[in-house]
């Protein structure tokens, strides 16, 4: 399986929010959004790559662009792992049932976690950028999330 190609609606999927309230694919709608699939929280590169997106939340929000991170994990173990990191950007669990938006977007990884990947939704829910790493170990570099923001921002009219 791979990850969900451009040019299509996104995929029907239920996220937890932190607070347990629920996120949907009617929740993107009139927003610029990347989601970022990640594999385990607290895991090395996990917290490096929520670290360097933090960097650049600002230039996402100029953009009119919001990113979310999205694992198996649970809200608990999300929310312990948002705090420990100091980052703002909401962290979404798929955790029950587990893996179910992440094999709908086309990321789940046959070891029952994420692939780690970002797909980039304009604010009319169409998938405009999908890319995923070639391992779980491999880090998608900054300019990589960049061409995510760009290709969200070239959707919108006059863009």
């Amino acid at each position: 399986m791979s990850v969900v190609a451009p040019g299509g609606s996104a995929p029907a999927f239920r996220l937890a929010r932190e607070d347990g309230s629920i996120f949907t694919e009617r929740d993107l709608p009139g927003q610029g959004t990347v989601l970022v699939f990640y594999p385990f929280a607290f895991s090395p590169v996990c917290t490096d790559q929520l670290q360097l997106y933090e960097g650049a939340l600002g230039e996402l929000a100029e953009q009119e662009v919001r990113l979310y991170g999205v694992s198996c994990d649970s809200t608990w173990a999300q929310r312990a792992f948002k705090q420990k990191l100091g980052v703002s950007s909401e962290q979404l669990s798929d955790f029950e049932p587990k893996g179910a938006a992440c094999a709908a977007f086309g990321v789940m990884h046959e070891g029952g976690f994420p692939q780690r990947a970002l797909v980039a939704i304009d604010s009319e829910g169409v998938v405009r950028w999908s890319y995923q790493a070639p391992s779980p170990a491999e880090l998608p570099t900054l300019q990589t999330l960049l061409e995510a923001v760009a290709a969200v921002a070239r959707a919108r009219p006059g863009g």
